[in-house]
């Protein structure tokens, strides 16, 4: 079968976290690792077609074998490595019965929060979010967000934004609340 190998590495650390997603028009989960393959949320597309190199996860090596390839395994693919050594951008997301809290502490300036699902849908995403200011003048938010009965399954995106840059955090959520969660964080300025 042909086969390619998709390259990623990260800056190692304790309990790495590592999922790949290939971005169509919503994203899809091809592989996710946290201590171990977490796959009972993959794409059933890739199902039993992708490995990443055990061996190497802790020297950094995030890198996903992708084997059988055909036709529609084209486009982009992207990598999202964490560790519990990078803390400092953090945006923390949790799940409190049928709602989901995401926060993050420590922002300068003045932070937006935005929720919203992919695919898009038309749910009123009812949601509190709340901002304090520290001794520091730094700000921490904190928006809680409750969950839609739907059937679909749908994945929940949290941004949290200032004039310089943007931190989001990515919930997937399967239909009624059966949960199996990842989150990913990242910075662009």
């Amino acid at each position: 079968f042909p086969f390619c190998i998709l390259l990623c590495s990260f800056q190692s650390g304790a309990d790495p976290v590592i999922h790949w997603i290939q971005l169509t028009e919503r994203f899809l989960l091809v592989h996710h690792y946290h201590n171990k393959d977490q796959l009972r949320l993959q794409n059933q597309r890739f199902r039993n077609r992708t490995s990443l190199f055990k061996d190497q996860i802790s020297r950094g090596n995030a890198s996903l074998q992708l084997t059988g390839v055909e036709v529609q395994d084209q486009g982009r693919y992207r990598c999202h490595t964490s560790t519990n050594s990078r803390k400092e951008d953090k945006v923390n997301m949790e799940q409190v019965g049928n709602r989901i809290i995401c926060s993050s502490e420590g922002i300068y300036p003045e932070p937006d929060l935005t929720w919203s699902t992919s695919p898009p849908s038309n749910l009123n995403l009812q949601n509190q979010t709340s901002i304090q200011q520290t001794e520091q003048q730094l700000y921490n938010i904190s928006s809680s967000l409750i969950l839609s009965d739907s059937e679909t399954d749908l994945i929940y995106i949290c941004t949290i934004s200032t004039r310089s840059n943007s931190r989001r955090v990515t919930l997937f959520i399967t239909s009624k609340w059966t949960l199996g969660f990842i989150h990913i964080s990242y910075q662009s300025i």
